[in-house]
């Protein structure tokens, strides 16, 4: 063996080694994945396909009999309905009243970190806990709400127990459960836009809405491409609240995609059923994410 090759199977191994070192390293993290991640989702792949008893117990391959059935359950088709609507109603609203705040927040006042710790406060009360405060400013004869309404005249408001009201209302909780973590984020990227950009555009006579849509949303974009992705990701896989407010009605008015999982599991015991519709979710999040990869990615400006 010439010198070269002594050379090359000692750099090999170097590398085997360091490649072996990086893997043991890395094992506990794989391990957590795959016991709380990957396997799972095999599993649910597995039952989505097959009739499933309690416990886990696999009773025989059924191949699309859940999938089929889902097109023809009027529940599936208005959870999705109802899903959607959801996303409709939370993600638009929490991503510009959130920016709305970070602008407010960003502005050189006496004071403004008052403001800050304020509208970030929100991000230290669990979920849980946030939707049992709700409950009592939502209550139709006690909530804070309705003794507004009533103060200034106008007609108490069934929010959680009318179907015309109960997913919009949840749809407010998420709004604002959901602001504290955008808020902080786009407190951040506004934070790392230079000043110099802004003393060059005031010195050229630029105003402050010139100023707003053509340095600070242009060079926000990467932040609030980030924002739209989670914020629809967290819309759709949304169960606490629904769960605490309305436990999915009344009449299934806020029955989300997650929550009928949950019932139709835990409830019901229909876990290929279940199975079948977290499928579906899954497949429908990863499609709207793909599409805002396409679409959204596009308009980010980077530099």
């Amino acid at each position: 063996m010439n010198p070269l090759q002594i050379i090359k199977k000692k750099g090999l191994m170097r590398e085997m080694k360091l490649f072996g070192l990086g893997m043991l390293y890395l094992f506990p993290t794989f391990l957590i994945l795959g016991v709380f991640l990957f396997y799972p989702i095999l599993k649910t792949v597995q039952f989505s396909f097959s009739n499933v008893l309690d416990g886990g117990i696999v009773a025989g391959f059924v191949g699309l009999e859940h999938y089929l059935s889902l097109l023809s359950s009027p529940s599936f088709l208005n959870s999705l309905k109802v899903s959607f609507l959801f996303v409709l109603y939370t993600v638009p609203l929490t991503i510009i009243l959130s920016l709305f705040l970070a602008v407010i927040a960003n502005e050189k006042l006496k004071g403004n970190k008052i403001f800050q710790m304020i509208f970030s406060s929100q991000l230290g009360i669990s979920g849980a806990a946030s939707s049992a405060i709700l409950l009592f400013f939502f209550h139709p004869t006690l909530g804070t709400i309705n003794n507004v309404l009533g103060f200034i005249g106008v007609p108490r408001i069934e929010w959680l127990t009318s179907p015309d009201w109960a997913l919009f209302s949840v749809a407010l909780a998420t709004v604002w459960m959901g602001l504290s973590l955008n808020f902080i984020l786009f407190l951040g990227g506004l934070q790392n836009i230079s000043e110099d950009l802004y003393e060059s555009a005031l010195v050229d006579g630029a105003g402050y809405w010139n100023r707003l849509f053509k340095i600070t949303i242009p060079l926000l974009s990467p932040v609030l491409f980030f924002v739209t992705i989670i914020n629809f990701i967290n819309a759709f896989q949304s169960f606490g609240q629904v769960d605490i407010l309305t436990e999915g009605g009344p009449s299934e008015a806020t029955n989300l995609i997650v929550y009928s999982i949950y019932r139709e599991a835990f409830m019901y015991g229909n876990y290929g059923f279940a199975s079948a519709q977290a499928i579906v979710l899954f497949i429908i999040t990863l499609v709207v994410t793909l599409i805002q990869f396409k679409v959204g990615e596009r308009r980010v400006h980077y530099q």
